[in-house]
């Protein structure tokens, strides 16, 4: 067995992914024995945990990013995750609510922020947002989640004004840069594994 292999069925069995199971790009990484490799698998690990955040926190955060971006595996495994951390079916429900919540968000606030039209900052947005009000895992938390999925998603406008709520909520600089690396590492690993 090669060491590509090797390490390919060791970040498989991280995640509770059959060691049999390949995409596309798992394939060629596998076959051109790619050192990155290696990186992938320490970089999903540095998800797990974090000097900023609990560990309930960036498995919640996983699972939003894997929800977001639409990957089953990592959805599964953040989900399972979580529980071992001790997150709550409510918390969890949460993450994937933050998900979708911001998916619409990003996309209308985008649009806004893109055609920079004053006529359309007045017609009402006429999107419920009542998880935002009172969210489960609290105020600061659904905030950092709802940043890492406008980073993700792209929303400058969204990004900005999640982040400037997070400073008036008190979170530090370093705890939302953490927030957003474990983004970053999610999303990656989604792009080899899905």
């Amino acid at each position: 067995m090669s060491e590509s292999t090797e390490t390919i069925n060791e970040l498989l069995q991280s995640i509770g992914v059959d060691t049999a199971y390949r995409t596309a790009s798992l394939t060629l990484l596998e076959q051109g024995e790619s050192r990155y490799l290696r990186d992938l698998k320490l970089n999903f690990t540095s998800t797990l945990t974090s000097e900023q955040l609990s560990t309930k926190e960036c498995a919640l955060l996983g699972l939003s990013v894997a929800v977001n971006n639409n990957n089953l595996p990592l959805t599964n495994y953040y989900t399972q995750y979580a529980t071992e951390q001790g997150a709550t079916a409510a918390d969890i429900a949460e993450a994937a609510a933050c998900a979708s919540l911001l998916a619409s968000n990003n996309i209308f606030y985008r649009f806004r922020h893109f055609t920079q039209k004053e006529k359309y900052t007045q017609i009402p947005a006429r999107i419920r947002m009542q998880i935002m009000m009172k969210p489960v895992t609290g105020k600061e938390f659904f905030e950092l989640m709802s940043l890492t999925i406008s980073a993700v998603n792209g929303c400058e406008m969204c990004v900005n004004a999640h982040e400037d709520s997070l400073i008036k909520l008190g979170a530090s600089e370093e705890r939302i840069f953490d927030a957003i690396r474990i983004a970053s590492l999610v999303t990656a690993t989604g792009k080899i594994i899905f």
